[in-house]
């Protein structure tokens, strides 16, 4: 029974709650719905107020920009006006410049139809004159050639012949004179030149101070006894073919009492050979295995002793920078001659002589003393290879990056090509001071006999040469003319023309003179 109460208990409970769940829910709906509406009310009226407002101040935009526009035309009306007011005073200017322009016009018209008016005027009294002065010429030229006629049969000679033989005169009077004023000129030329040139010369010389100028190359040696000739010979041969193998020399052994003699173009492997054969010589034990190491030992002495001379050129004439090849190549011509002439001594001596003059006259003294220990580089290849000295030499040094002034020395030092600096010049005139100075060189005779009378006939060629005489070891030509068919003055012209042809047709060391002698005598008797 309690049982029962309870649950209508709790029955009656659950009831009562949602009753009360029920009444609350809709109360709150209705104060929900209460507030929501009070809101839209106040937000309808709140957005009323906001329209409004936008309607006043878009009111008061709009007249504002209405005022602000009507402003502004204004202001470009104005600035419209001004515009146009200040294009039509332009306008105005430019009128009044084209008028003015106008009657200047019209006033140069009326002056240019006056001057034409007086041009046409002179021009009528031109050519009245002109006809009246060519009625005068006409008459001057009928009075001119029957001045003339007479004058030919009183002369007995024609105009042409007449007009030939005064131009000959002329022009033989003119050549006297400039060959007077040449001779004289040359003449004061030369002293004031050779003057200073002998003083610049002298300098340099003395400032140069070479102990060798010419040495001879040995070509032959010396051996103790004629029995030394058959153990370097051998059997059968054997020893003398291995010594020309080995050296690439030719060994004359002939009846010369105790002298072998060494023949090759090479200077180097003749000086191998010369000295792989002393060496023999003084060890005695002469075989082919001990050749070999003979002339092996020497190759490497000689090729020490070609570095070292090459280096000392170098150091000795202060040269710095060159190549280390070109410097070896320098190296080989203390074993080259030219005319029994040492080709290094004459290398270095040229390099002295050449920076010296240079230091003189103010030129590069780099250039020139680099160019005059270059210049004869090629001699000392000229067996090996093809071509000139100069060729070869100019070749080397491209090949190892000398400068084109130094290339250019090298080039010029035979006048091969124009000179184009001072520093070849003197190169020029340095190698011709070195290797014509007495003693430095020797000629054969065959050589020197045909330069002498190469320069004899040449000399002979000219007509008006009686007789041509090569003088001073052919440094000197005196030519005897003859005197009815050459005068004073055109002896001056041979002297030019002959130097020319010698200059052309013949290669020698430094100058070559020529005196042109003319000599008039007269011869009476009386009875």
């Amino acid at each position: 029974m309690n049982n029962l109460s309870m649950l209508s208990s709790a029955v009656v409970s659950v009831f009562v709650g949602l009753g009360a769940l029920l009444i609350g829910l809709a109360v709150g709906f209705l104060l929900t719905k209460l507030f929501i509406s009070k809101k839209v009310g106040k937000s309808k009226t709140t957005a009323a107020k906001i329209i409004e407002d936008a309607y006043a101040e878009a009111k008061t935009i709009k007249k504002e920009a209405v005022l602000e526009g009507k402003e502004e035309m204004h202001k470009l009306r104005a600035e419209f006006d001004a515009e146009l007011k200040e294009r039509r005073n332009e306008i105005q200017k430019s009128e009044d410049r084209i008028l003015q322009k106008e009657q200047f016009i019209d006033k140069k018209d009326l002056f240019l139809e006056k001057k034409q008016e007086d041009i046409d005027k002179l021009k009528a009294q031109l050519e009245e004159k002109e006809l009246k002065i060519n009625q005068t010429l006409e008459q001057q030229e009928r009075i001119k050639n029957q001045a003339i006629e007479e004058l030919e049969k009183i002369a007995m000679m024609k105009k042409e012949e007449a007009k030939h033989l005064l131009i000959n005169s002329m022009i033989e009077d003119a050549r006297k004179d400039c060959a007077k004023t040449i001779a004289q000129m040359q003449n004061d030329a030369n002293e004031e030149g050779e003057k200073i040139a002998k003083n610049i010369v002298a300098n340099a010389i003395q400032k140069c101070a070479t102990d060798i100028t010419s040495e001879m190359t040995v070509s032959s040696v010396a051996i103790p006894n004629e029995e030394m000739k058959g153990r370097i010979i051998g059997r059968e041969g054997r020893n003398i073919r291995a010594i020309e193998t080995a050296t690439g020399v030719d060994l004359i052994v002939d009846d010369t009492p105790e002298t072998i003699t060494i023949s090759c173009f090479d200077p180097i492997r003749r000086e191998i050979a010369r000295l792989a054969l002393e060496k023999l010589i003084m060890d005695g034990r002469i075989h082919p295995t001990r050749i070999e190491e003979i002339v092996e030992k020497v190759k490497r002495d000689v090729e020490q002793t070609i570095k070292q001379a090459g280096e000392n050129a170098v150091n000795e004439s202060e040269v710095f920078g060159m190549h280390p090849e070109l410097i070896k190549i320098l190296g080989r011509l203390k074993f080259r001659t030219s005319y029994g002439q040492n080709c290094l001594k004459h290398s270095l001596e040229t390099c002295y002589l050449a920076g010296i003059l240079a230091g003189e006259l103010g030129a590069d003294v780099k250039i020139a003393k680099r160019g005059g220990l270059l210049h004869d580089i090629g001699k000392a290849l000229d067996h090996e290879l093809e071509g000139t000295h100069v060729t070869i030499g100019v070749d080397l040094a491209k090949k190892y990056k000398e400068s084109p002034a130094v290339i250019h020395c090298i080039e010029a030092h035979h006048f091969n090509v124009e000179f184009q600096s001072i520093e070849a010049v003197l190169v020029q005139v340095a190698d011709a001071i070195s290797s014509s100075r007495p003693g430095a060189r020797r000629e054969s005779l065959e050589n020197y006999v045909k330069r002498l009378e190469k320069l004899e006939e040449i000399s002979n060629s000219f007509k008006g040469v009686e007789k041509a005489y090569a003088i001073q070891a052919g440094r000197e030509v005196r030519i005897i003319v003859k005197p009815e068919e050459v005068s004073d003055e055109t002896a001056v012209f041979l002297a030019k023309d002959i130097a020319k042809k010698i200059e052309e047709e013949m290669q020698y060391p430094g100058q070559i003179k020529v005196n042109v002698i003319r000599e008039s005598r007269f011869t009476e008797v009386a009875k």
